[in-house]
């Protein structure tokens, strides 16, 4: 028997269903949608490649929810985010040469030579971009690196605001980490790469909170204030509680959205130097309005807003942790509205287009569904289009997802559980 029949077999095993359903939860057909997944990766694996020499791993890292403090970590603030049951997965061996080939769902094949690691300016955007700019950065730091032959798949659809980007440049850190340096290296430091990665040479100026809940895996808070951000664990289990993270996509298109997602930072941290500061977060509050009559006409006033958001998210986060901490649904709920409220006003990332107010309307129709039901929503990541999040109690969930799926289509709402765990090699 070679080693992809092995492996398959094992994944049916007691010890191999235990293992799945600790990284994707135990809800209704999880174990088949999971075992025929991870049988077709090795078998597409089997097929590229058909390894005999070297070893086949399977390595997995989560998507992330946002669930407090919207865009507040490129300005050094504090986050409160998930890695979730969905993943980008890998079937993959070690090459020895310095050659990445890799196959993945839906796109054209890939094959890159890690000898060269300039960043490019006609690959910005690109995947070539992210894998190459994770190795480089690993390579400055010391890591080791190399070549690797990989079929790829994942769940984490890109644009579906569950941050397919992050997944993909933790999921090739893991596989370099655990090809090249017996995985060894730390969450923050593997979040911190794929950052590296995607603001350097993919082009994209995202903060870290990301790349650190992917890396971390579980429900996290982290506080970005210094250049090794805090991050506590927080143990609590939503669906505990009777309610489902339901993430609703509404169909808006993030192309050519760049300049809006970094207009963000950019304005915030307009008005720190304004204070003198190079991040809002070594702005006091007060300082700020005090400050507030001076700053218009040095500043847009749509600048001014975004700072506003700024420290009264900031503040909701440590709220937010306080309720979950001490069991209090009721305050963390409102919590989220409000959050959601200050993105929609403040911040005001919910469309760029007055042709495309889809999340917009999805606020509306959850607020609509969800008042009187104990229920909570907001805007999700990045924001202006994309998706929102949810909190749903369970009694409601199936009329949540009907009324959404007939305004939104099909299969737009993905039920989420939170991952224990941030990239992992699925031992087998």
């Amino acid at each position: 028997m070679n080693q992809y029949a092995n492996m398959i077999r094992n994944l049916k095993t007691p010890e191999g269903m235990q293992r799945l359903m600790h990284l994707y939860g135990d809800r209704d057909g999880m174990l088949v949608e999971q075992t025929a997944r991870y049988t077709g990766i090795l078998k597409r694996h089997e097929e590229l490649f058909h390894e005999t020499e070297k070893e086949v791993l399977l390595i997995s890292a989560p998507g992330r929810t946002e669930i407090g403090g919207n865009h507040t970590d490129h300005n050094r603030g504090r986050v409160l985010a998930a890695a979730v049951n969905l993943d980008t997965l890998a079937a993959v061996s070690a090459r020895s040469d310095m050659e990445v080939h890799v196959y993945s769902d839906g796109y054209a094949p890939l094959k890159l030579d890690l000898n060269e690691l300039a960043a490019a300016k006609s690959e910005q955007g690109t995947t070539a971009a992210l894998i190459r700019g994770v190795a480089a950065r690993m390579q400055e730091l010391g890591y080791k690196i190399g070549g690797f032959n990989a079929a790829v798949t994942s769940s984490v659809a890109s644009g579906s605001g569950l941050s397919s980007s992050a997944a993909f440049e933790v999921l090739v850190c893991a596989i370099l980490d655990q090809l090249y340096n017996g995985f060894s290296i730390d969450f923050i430091t593997r979040a911190k790469i794929s950052q590296y990665a995607e603001n350097v040479y993919f082009g994209k100026p995202s903060g870290l909170l990301d790349q650190m809940a992917s890396s971390a895996g579980g429900l996290v808070t982290v506080d970005f204030r210094n250049d090794e951000p805090e991050v506590r664990a927080m143990n609590f289990d939503f669906a505990k509680y009777g309610y489902a993270l339901v993430v609703v996509a509404t169909g808006g298109s993030h192309a050519d959205l760049t300049d809006d997602y970094a207009a963000i930072p950019a304005e915030m941290k307009q008005v720190a130097a304004c204070l003198g500061e190079p991040y809002l977060r070594r702005v006091r509050p007060e300082e700020f309005y005090q400050a507030m009559p001076g700053l218009r006409g040095k500043v847009s006033d749509r600048a001014l807003m975004r700072a506003m958001h700024f420290f009264e998210e900031d503040e909701r986060v440590v709220r937010q942790v306080a309720a979950l901490d001490r069991g209090d649904l009721f305050a963390f709920m409102w919590e989220i509205i409000c959050s959601g409220r200050s993105s929609y006003m403040y911040l005001q990332n919910v469309y760029a287009r007055n042709d495309d107010q889809s999340l917009a309307v999805a606020l509306a129709l959850s607020e609509h569904l969800l008042t009187d039901k104990d229920g909570a929503w907001r805007i999700h990541g990045g924001g202006f289009a994309g998706t929102t999040l949810n909190f749903v109690p369970t009694a409601h969930l199936r009329s949540f997802i009907d009324t959404m799926e007939n305004a939104f289509g099909a299969r737009c709402c993905h039920v989420l559980d939170i991952r224990p765990e941030g990239p992992a090699v699925v031992k087998l």
